[in-house]
């Protein structure tokens, strides 16, 4: 197996402060605007997106996390049963700019699903995709991020793997690891 580092820790918090300065710059005011973390790693992303907002603009934005498991095409066609995360929305979206935040953008299915569990809660007026990994030359529907912290071109053998300080590691870093 062979890891090569994507992002380490001081250049994964300048990151995020560029794509918090991009949504401000974008964002006259976020009155009406919610962040939503992707179950279960970019829960910590829209942590620390939702931190970081807060620093630099004085907006607390409401913060809610997704789980899509049971809204996934492949639920039930995998060996092992799914873990499911829990949802937890202690808002409604129905006309709200809702930021959909996620670790990696892979293939869009995630994102499909997610789009699909986010009707349970209302109506979005807009939907926002913000995302730290974009996998290039992968993906199998048509989504697209908003909101780019780093494109990396990967191909299919190969897996971006996010480590938060807040899951017990050390250091927050990103890998590209190869089976190769």
């Amino acid at each position: 197996m062979l890891k090569k580092l994507l992002l380490h820790e001081p250049l994964l918090s300048l990151t995020i402060d560029r794509l918090c300065q991009e949504l401000i710059e974008y964002h006259d005011s976020f009155s009406h605007s919610v962040i939503i973390g992707m179950q279960p790693r970019g829960k910590f992303f829209a942590d620390r997106v939702q931190k970081k907002l807060r620093d630099l603009s004085g907006f607390s934005l409401p913060i809610g996390y997704l789980d899509t498991t049971f809204y996934r095409d492949d639920f039930r066609r995998r060996a092992e049963p799914m873990r499911a995360d829990i949802t937890q929305m202690p808002f409604d979206i129905e006309n709200k700019n809702v930021i959909l935040i996620d670790d990696v953008l892979f293939t869009g299915r995630t994102l499909r699903a997610a789009m699909t569990a986010l009707s349970e809660f209302g109506r979005p007026k807009h939907v926002e995709l913000l995302v730290l990994i974009d996998r290039k030359y992968n993906r199998e529907l048509p989504i697209q991020p908003d909101y780019v912290g780093n494109s990396v071109n990967t191909i299919q053998s190969q897996k971006v793997v996010v480590e938060w300080k807040e899951q017990g590691f050390q250091a927050d870093s990103i890998w590209l690891v190869s089976n190769d």
